[in-house]
């Protein structure tokens, strides 16, 4: 028995935060519908690496979906006919979940916001993801990962300082504000489905804008501005309030140190060989450090280029002192921990035989996290779910697909 066994979700999402939600959603026992359009499905179905089958060749299955799709049962669904829109209220009437990501005020236009499978489903718990959210001077604008990154500050303390080399603000690696808003998605729907369960009896409305959800996510650092007035530096792998807290090059390459206490910092010293920095008056603690940052690092980073990585690694990690590697992705993937978690598996799938996929972190003691479907074909469910839910006939499918709307 999963989590969320019994739990359906209608997911009307495309691209990254919601069907991010509705990834976890799925991985935490849910029966997950995703609905797409006919013929192109989302739009992350044309971006990313391309896998390959068995015996090499490209199928038309990209990185990018596979990485968020898992789970779910796909169905094509033209909204943007009458018949198509009755379909999607139909399927609503049974879930319990709609997570959708169009821009505010769209999908009014077909029938299928909030105020409307409302009416027809009153315990619907019905989730918004947005750019900009419901309301506010910008809630008609499209938007995509970058410019809320720029937009909540985020990339204003990413990066090196302005005068070093490579100075400027930088974007993060990956989509992180479409991933964090798909985390406060799954946090709220959750809090909405236990209050509609144990509460009221009803759904309700969830707004959730990714540039809100970025903002908040810059969480401490955020909090530092609006204590003190002052934007906070843009240090590179540095911290501007712990120290040592960066990376160091070593004779091989570079070393991630985290030193997060006084005690850390005495012992990371001994192994170095300068115990006598851990009684200097000026490092003496962490505010200490942080304040004479400019005077310690290059003390530290002068013996520390001296060995390599692995040497260092493992004489930290011997004396409690938190290092680390600056890891690849094989390196990533092949570390004994990350091997030992599980956060590597393979899924049976139907174009390329088998799929390697990122596996949930959470690690329930009674539910365990179950896999039970690899990210979905376009359209591969259409007729299995109509059925299912809807009843419909064989005439009826047959109608609807000479028709376009599936």
């Amino acid at each position: 028995m999963s989590s969320l066994n019994g739990v359906r979700v209608l997911d009307l999402s495309r691209v990254f935060s919601g069907p991010w939600a509705a990834q976890m959603l799925a991985d935490f026992g849910a029966d997950v519908v995703k609905v797409e359009r006919p013929g192109r499905g989302d739009d992350v179905r044309h971006q990313g690496l391309r896998a390959r089958d068995a015996r090499g060749n490209e199928t038309s299955e990209t990185s990018s979906f596979l990485a968020m799709n898992r789970g779910k049962r796909s169905i094509t669904i033209d909204i943007a006919q009458p018949a198509g829109q009755a379909l999607v209220r139909e399927l609503a009437t049974s879930s319990d979940i709609v997570i959708e990501n169009f821009k505010a005020g769209d999908l009014a236009r077909y029938g299928l916001d909030f105020s409307a499978l409302h009416a027809v489903n009153p315990r619907l718990v019905y989730c918004s993801i947005s750019g900009f959210g419901q309301s506010g001077p910008y809630s008609h604008l499209p938007g995509y990962d970058p410019l809320f990154q720029s937009m909540s500050g985020l990339m204003s303390i990413t990066g090196h300082a302005d005068g070093e080399p490579g100075g400027g603000p930088m974007r993060v690696g990956y989509s992180v504000g479409d991933i964090t808003a798909g985390f406060y998605a799954v946090s709220a729907i959750l809090a909405a489905l236990r209050h509609r369960d144990m509460v009221s009896g009803e759904g309700q409305h969830i707004d959730l804008a990714l540039l809100d959800a970025q903002v908040a996510s810059i969480s401490h650092v955020a909090m530092m501005y609006l204590l003190s007035g002052q934007q906070p530096p843009r240090l590179g792998n540095a911290s501007p309030i712990t120290c040592p807290w960066q990376s160091f090059e070593c004779a091989d390459g570079q070393i991630v140190v985290a030193v997060g206490n006084d005690t850390q910092f005495v012992a990371f010293c001994r192994v170095l060989g300068v115990p006598e920095l851990a009684s200097d008056e000026r490092f003496r603690t962490n505010p200490l450090r942080a304040q004479h940052r400019l005077v310690l690092v290059p003390m530290l980073a002068e013996q520390l280029v001296r060995r390599d990585v692995r040497h260092w690694h493992e004489a930290f990690e011997a004396a409690g002192v938190p290092s680390g590697p600056i890891n690849g992705f094989a390196d990533v993937f092949s570390d004994p921990q990350i091997v030992h978690r599980g956060m590597q598996m393979e899924m049976n799938h139907a174009a390329t035989g088998t799929v390697p996929q990122v596996a949930n972190p959470v690690k329930f003691s009674a539910t365990p996290v179950q896999y039970h479907r690899a990210p979905p074909m376009l359209g591969e469910h259409t007729e299995e779910v109509l059925r299912e839910r809807l009843s419909l006939s064989e005439a009826r499918l047959t109608e609807l697909r000479q028709k376009g709307v599936i």
